[in-house]
């Protein structure tokens, strides 16, 4: 296995809402991994942030079926021990990010993986972590 990739979730609702080209690139490194040719993580505090999201934006039962769809996925859900969040926490404490990006980026860099992502907050964090920005195409 050569690359890992921590996914934000701004990578997954990209997908979810299908927002070219992001989308395209999601799918794209989901079957690489499905193939085995990289490994993808997924903090389960991004996990509960894309819950919310989608079932604040869309429904509750669209919320559930996000979740039974990604955990179909080739990811691996990884937990908030103490390390990590303790590790979040020194990030958030030093940077401007959202506490749930903070998660994103510790396991990136636990991981020394790739952050994928189309949030412009994570690039306040500068040269720490290794970022694959994602793009969507603009709405006229």
């Amino acid at each position: 296995m050569n690359s890992r990739f921590v996914l934000d979730s701004w990578a997954l609702i990209a997908l979810l809402n299908k927002e070219q080209p992001a989308s395209e690139q999601v799918e794209k490194i989901l079957r690489m991994a499905t193939d085995g040719r990289v490994y993808l993580v997924l903090s389960i505090i991004n996990l509960g942030e894309i819950y919310y999201i989608v079932g604040r934006n869309r429904s509750s039962n669209a919320a559930d079926e996000f979740l039974a769809e990604i955990k179909r996925l080739p990811i691996q859900i990884i937990s908030a021990n103490e390390q990590r969040v303790l590790a979040a926490a020194q990030l958030k404490m030093t940077h401007p990010i959202a506490y749930a990006d903070a998660f994103t980026a510790a396991a990136a860099i636990e991981l020394d993986a790739t952050l994928l992502t189309g949030d412009p907050e994570f690039l306040n964090l500068g040269k720490k972590v290794k970022i694959q920005h994602l793009h969507r195409n603009k709405k006229r």
